[in-house]
């Protein structure tokens, strides 16, 4: 009989910034389908889910993706359960209010590729710092481009699990890249950023590299990450309205601190109104403003005004499920 490994993939307690945890079940004929991906149990009391005394949490499958780096191996995402069934409360994604999909996001995960040696980016030298901003984004040549061999394994295991990957480029800073991923409910897209997210950390082990999701790792004269979302429902998908754009927008104006609030840790040191952001004091939109809490992408304008929207504010490390639902949440509550 054929054995196969699922690799069960789960967030665990701790607070503001969850951390990734996985182990493999060993199952004989799998079909590879979810629904045949069996609930499973974990000692919350080492995740910071649970006290010892009662330290069983269960894993709920959510979505399956073939393993690229396993024979007959399978990637399983996971959402938290407490013992009697129901949701945990660190389960962010279980409070998506996006059922029918209607919501589509596309993701630009940002992070800095980190030396285990030197605990430095790729391109920092010990003891000093290389040259300035201005030739690492998008850059071509050993000079000023650092990782690409691990960033293109890193792609290519993801189109391989059939992540609905779309892209990479080297950003502004040294050491630093990101990738996009873009999905057709707010779930799917949480799910497959965690999922990208754990190829990425489990391929370092294999460099001697650790990622950064710390949204200002480097201080100074030095670009952030952040995690920017791109979103749209079916009503910025066809109303053609810039009143109605500007409605929506305008519904992140009073709930600033709740979406601040779910962004990410540290994401003060980043959101100063340099460097490509706005100030996280502030709230502002604007188009093609990349400057501005939310931007307007261009091509949403000139076909009249029919897409998305760029909220610019997430920070690298924040969940991606906490920041789809607080967007779904207040877009459908835009007074239109």
């Amino acid at each position: 009989m054929a054995k196969s490994k699922l690799e069960y993939i789960w967030l665990d307690g701790y607070y503001p910034t969850q951390n990734m945890r996985s182990k493999t079940k060993v199952v004989e004929d799998f079909s590879g389908k979810l629904e045949d991906c069996p609930i499973w149990s974990f000692d919350g009391s080492s995740t910071k889910q649970a006290e010892g005394g009662d330290s069983d949490c269960l894993l709920k499958p959510v979505a399956i993706y073939p393993d690229p780096a396993r024979d007959n191996g399978f990637l399983v995402m996971t959402e938290v359960l407490n013992a009697d069934g129901t949701a945990h409360e660190s389960n962010a994604r279980a409070t998506i209010d996006d059922d029918d999909n209607d919501f589509w996001f596309g993701f630009e995960q940002e992070y800095f590729i980190m030396d285990t040696h030197t605990q430095l980016p790729l391109g920092f030298p010990i003891g000093g710092y290389p040259g300035p901003q201005g030739m690492y984004y998008c850059s071509v040549g050993g000079k000023n481009t650092h990782g690409r061999d691990f960033v293109e394994e890193h792609a290519d295991l993801c189109i391989a699990a059939g992540l609905n990957f779309e892209g990479i480029n080297q950003e502004v800073a040294s050491g630093q890249w990101e990738f996009q991923l873009f999905a057709k409910g707010a779930k799917k897209a949480g799910d497959e950023i965690w999922v990208a997210r754990y190829l990425l950390d489990r391929l370092t082990e294999k460099y001697g590299y650790y990622i950064e999701y710390h949204p200002k790792p480097v201080k100074g004269d030095w670009n952030g990450s952040g995690m920017h979302a791109n979103f749209s429902n079916t009503l910025l998908r066809t109303c053609g309205s810039q009143e109605t754009y500007e409605k929506v927008c305008e519904a992140f104006r009073p709930v600033t601190k709740e979406h601040i609030d779910v962004y990410g840790e540290y994401n003060d040191q980043r959101l100063t109104g340099l460097h490509e952001t706005a100030s996280i004091n502030d709230f502002s939109y604007g188009v093609s403003d990349r400057g501005a809490s939310i931007r307007i992408p261009i091509i949403t304008v000139e076909k009249g005004w029919k897409g998305w929207l760029e909220d610019r504010r997430p920070a690298s490390n924040a969940d991606p499920y906490k920041v789809a639902g607080r967007i779904v949440e207040t877009v459908k509550n835009a007074k239109i």
